[in-house]
């Protein structure tokens, strides 16, 4: 069984796929974190995340067994990220890694942004996990000051925003709800009820299935 979640920065999508895996006993894939970690790795290199060559070769260069998992959740890094991700070639060769990972014959859960329509387009079950832009902030401005990290919630607010519009708006594999994904809103769900939900989902189309 493959299940794609797919969703915006701070949604949720995260946690719901990891309960998921946990749940079903399938191995997951965190694919924005792959992104995260390529526009780390060209910042710390002092290149700039929107050139093509450097991300391109930090793209080629990851190792998906040594990213650091820390470093890679800061501000910077996400918004690295969505500059990287926007280019054709680091997308195209990240795109082939999280392929590989999804076809494993014991089944995955896979969460990102282009997991449904471009990934996984023939997933087994497809979740777009989404919450308002005010309940993400707050949720992000949480996990970034338990880190220490100091933003106003206005300043990221507008990150965030900032990050929506261009996942939605590039050329390639844009950030939007497959015509067969199941609309998850966390806006106002704990992390318990968010997992509830998500495994009524996934039980209600097996079992169509079968």
């Amino acid at each position: 069984m493959i299940i794609a979640v797919d969703g915006p920065t701070a949604s949720g999508k995260g946690t719901v796929a990891k309960n998921l895996a946990e749940h079903y006993g399938l191995k997951r894939l965190d694919t924005g974190s792959l992104y995260r970690a390529v526009g780390l790795a060209v910042i710390d290199a002092r290149g700039d995340p929107s050139d093509a060559g450097a991300a391109v070769a930090a793209a080629e260069a990851l190792d998906l067994g040594a990213i650091d998992e820390d470093r890679i959740r800061s501000s910077a890094a996400g918004l690295a990220a969505s500059k990287v991700a926007v280019i054709p070639e680091v997308r195209a060769v990240l795109r082939r890694a999280q392929q590989v990972f999804a076809n494993d014959p014991q089944g995955a859960v896979l969460d990102g942004r282009d997991i449904g329509t471009v990934i996984c387009p023939n997933a087994d079950v497809k979740l777009f996990v989404t919450a308002s832009l005010e309940a993400r902030t707050q949720r992000r401005l949480a996990e970034l000051r338990a880190r220490g990290e100091q933003i106003s919630f206005e300043e990221l607010q507008a990150q965030i925003a900032e990050r929506d519009q261009r996942d939605m708006s590039r050329k390639d594999s844009p950030l939007y709800q497959a015509a067969d994904a199941h609309l998850l809103d966390t806006t106002a769900l704990s992390i318990e009820g968010a997992a509830a939900a998500a495994y009524a989902i996934v039980d209600a189309v097996m079992a169509r299935r079968s």
